[in-house]
């Protein structure tokens, strides 16, 4: 009975953080297995995890790439940042 309990617990805290992580933008099937994982702590990290939707981005100076304001190395070409006066320019909304 005990077993039945925890395989229960497991899939509603692995369909929670797949939920809260899907709203937040991220893939719906990882969040599920992180949840049904860590049960309580999938969720918990679930509703912790950085919202990517709606992130100011820019231009990478070297390969043109669109990246968040918030990086310091351009994931597509690798090149490391450094933004004059602080702030790098931001990209139009689309």
């Amino acid at each position: 009975m005990a077993g039945g309990a925890y395989v229960a617990l497991a899939i509603c805290c692995g369909l929670s953080a797949a939920i809260v992580g899907r709203i937040k933008g991220s893939s719906f099937l990882l969040w599920f297995l992180i949840g049904i994982s860590l049960p309580l702590l999938g969720t918990l990290a679930a509703l912790l995890y950085r919202r990517e939707q709606g992130v100011p981005k820019t231009r990478c100076p070297e390969c043109g790439g669109g990246i968040a304001v918030h990086d310091q190395v351009c994931m597509r070409c690798g090149r490391d940042l450094e933004w004059a006066f602080g702030e790098p320019p931001e990209l139009p909304a689309s």
